[in-house]
């Protein structure tokens, strides 16, 4: 069996090496990136299910008057909450007692053990990027519920965060499946008219994530004029465009390409004060426990693990630009 001297090594370099996954996740993901800067990524503290208060009615107690006239102090049901349920993801790192013996001393247990927790790092960040853009389906439904459910292509039908968007207008975004393809021609058009959309007060989208067809149909648009990119986003890394819309802009940010998650001929238009990050406090990409040795192996195993989910506080204003 793998000593307890390896099992110190093991457990001092993965605790210093993931001490930063967390916030390497949320720097390395444009929508992360964009919900950490505007506060919407909150870990949960416990509970049985992530709890997401939001409105979806105006106060019906409004109403003019004149004088002596009776007022009404009806009491106004305007507050309601969606109930979303942990996702559990884990990223194992293993050594055997063959590997320690091979790579005897310290220094080259460490070097083994970077090389792999280096890798299962990327694999914990590329899986929760991947599913930020799911269904939530995958695995018997054991995935995170990303764009593809809380920003759906069929909004009147199915229910998130236990509310039924069939039953409730107010839980529906905007969907445009136009069923004709895009083109550098008409992609402003139809941008235009979503955006527009989603205009609410002072509400509008500030987030566009795009396939790379479509980014590119709109990098295109914007030929024959100045390009204006966000400087804020490509020092970020990012690769992004402005986008001017009614009374305001949005960054315009590619998510596709050789590993791109967004799906293929797809905008997101996000408001991103009202999309939120909520993973568990005690299982933020972390590793956990013990090391597990098996029973009837000459290995141990160590695990970083993420318990959480994507939550949603306003449907409205939320839309989703497709072919189909």
């Amino acid at each position: 069996m793998a000593s307890p001297n390896l099992s110190e090594i093991v457990t001092t370099t993965l605790r210093n090496r993931t001490g930063e996954l967390a916030d390497n996740m949320l720097d390395n993901n444009a929508l992360l990136n964009r919900l950490k800067k505007r506060g919407k990524v909150k870990t949960v503290a416990g509970g049985r299910t992530i709890v997401q208060e939001l409105e979806y009615a105006d106060n019906s107690t409004y109403k003019r008057y004149s004088g002596y006239e009776t007022l009404n102090i009806a009491p106004s049901d305007v507050f309601t909450a969606a109930e979303f349920d942990f996702k559990q993801a884990a990223v194992a790192v293993s050594c055997s007692g063959l590997e320690e013996l091979q790579n005897s001393g310290p220094d080259a247990i460490i070097d083994l053990l970077a090389s792999r927790i280096k890798n299962a790092q990327k694999s914990m960040m590329n899986g929760i990027s991947a599913d930020i853009y799911s269904d939530g389906t995958a695995d018997g439904g054991k995935q995170i519920g990303g764009l593809q459910l809380l920003v759906s292509k069929t909004p009147t039908s199915g229910t998130v965060g236990g509310i039924d968007r069939a039953t409730w207008a107010f839980w529906q975004n905007k969907a445009t499946v136009s069923g004709t393809a895009a083109s550098a021609t008409n992609i402003q058009e139809r941008m235009n008219t979503m955006a527009l959309s989603l205009v609410r007060g002072t509400d509008r989208t500030d987030l566009i994530v795009a396939d790379g067809n479509y980014y590119n149909f709109y990098l295109s648009s914007l030929q024959a004029i100045q390009r204006i990119t966000d400087p804020e986003m490509a020092a970020s890394g990012f690769t992004s465009l402005k986008y001017y819309g009614h009374g305001g802009s949005a960054d315009v940010v590619l998510d596709g390409g050789q590993g791109g998650n967004c799906p293929a001929n797809t905008m997101y238009f996000l408001n991103t004060d009202y999309i939120h990050f909520r993973p568990h406090a005690a299982r933020n990409m972390v590793p956990i426990g013990d090391e597990r040795f098996a029973v009837n192996q000459d290995a141990m195993v160590k695990l970083i693990v993420f318990a959480g989910n994507m939550t949603l506080s306003n449907a409205s204003l939320q839309g989703v630009l497709s072919e189909s």
